[in-house]
């Protein structure tokens, strides 16, 4: 029956009335242009049944009932974290007993599927609100305005891959939801821990940081290496200079050295790495330097310097030159967490 089912009735009325007419089997599969068995099925369907249509077939009923279905909907909308095994022992209670693919599956049909939830910074009120305003000040700001700008962060690479991430169910087009995200702060063995500098010209200095970082060393890192990188790219007088809000870059010696130096600091929002074009550039470096498998950690500091000078300068201009797109994802979210 599998092939006549899906046959018009009309065709096979017309099947059975030249089969009336005395027409064998073959003779129909030709006229049909049919397999003989799917004629054979149709004509003998008609003899058991009398009809030509195909019943429907009660089936196996659902283990789930619609109310304890729309209940696993609310409990995993209300907390995606919820696992299939906390489902079923909620079923469970209930007295229904299912495996957990089939919890999987019927959550499948609402659109919720277990994903990776996201990692991003926490944001209280005051940081969306800080976000919000740098994004609305720089909205219009022209190509010219961003590419005099030196955008600079460190960043901890591990000699061995990344952390696992944990699974949150949601559906298609939320995973930057706040409650489908996995707050993080900064910086969580076998690591190091770099410093470096990018513009629209390409990449500037990259110095691997020694020790705990504190203001007097990231000022030593700036004063041997901001000047050399703003000369080999080229950055022309009124050069911004830009860095996120973490304490020793934000110090009083610090910002003391930066007035010395008259240093055109770029006003930047907290918790705000989605606005930075660096990160970007970290996460194609990384990718780079574990495809390369480094073994040790003096080996892992050669392909980092290795792989940070082959990152082409194309690279960075596109991501500057869709810079006015993460800013309006900034204000579609009210200051919330975006993509990028």
């Amino acid at each position: 029956m599998g092939a006549s089912k899906h046959l018009s009735n009309d065709l096979k009325t017309k099947i059975i009335q030249h089969h009336g007419l005395g027409e064998g089997y073959k003779k129909l599969s030709q006229r049909f242009k049919l397999s003989v068995s799917t004629v054979r099925n149709i004509v003998r369907n008609w003899k058991t049944t009398g009809t030509v249509l195909v019943k429907a077939r009660s089936g196996r009923p659902r283990t789930i009932s619609e109310r304890q279905r729309r209940r696993m909907v609310r409990t995993v909308t209300v907390n995606p974290q919820t696992s299939s095994k906390d489902l079923q022992h909620q079923l469970a209670a209930d007295g229904v007993t299912v495996h957990r693919s089939t919890i999987q599956r019927t959550l499948h049909k609402e659109m919720l599927y277990g994903r990776v939830m996201r990692k991003k910074p926490f944001l209280c009120t005051r940081h969306k609100r800080g976000r919000l305003r740098y994004a609305k000040a720089h909205l219009d700001k022209p190509a010219s305005f961003w590419n005099k700008v030196l955008w600079t962060d460190e960043t901890k690479i591990e000699l061995f891959g990344h952390n696992q991430g944990r699974y949150a169910w949601r559906k298609k087009n939320t995973a930057f939801q706040e409650k489908h995200l996995l707050p993080t702060v900064k910086f969580g063995g076998g690591s190091i821990m770099l410093w470096g500098c990018v513009s629209s010209a390409g990449t500037g200095n990259l110095v691997k940081v020694e020790g705990r970082m504190d203001s007097s060393q990231y000022q030593q890192i700036l004063e041997n290496n901001v000047q050399e990188s703003v000369t080999k790219l080229k950055l022309r007088r009124g050069w911004i200079f830009q860095q996120d809000n973490d304490p020793k870059h934000c110090s009083k010696s610090t910002k003391a050295f930066m007035q010395r130096n008259k240093y055109n600091i770029l006003e930047w929002p907290s918790q705000s790495p989605d606005l930075n074009i660096i990160e970007n550039v970290w996460c194609a470096l990384k990718r780079a330097v574990h495809a390369r498998k480094p073994s040790n950690l003096t080996e892992l500091e050669m392909i980092c310097r290795e792989e940070w000078s082959k990152i082409p300068p194309t690279r960075i201009q596109t991501l500057i030159g869709s810079y006015r797109k993460r800013l309006e994802a900034v204000i579609s979210e009210k200051g919330g967490s975006t993509k990028y």
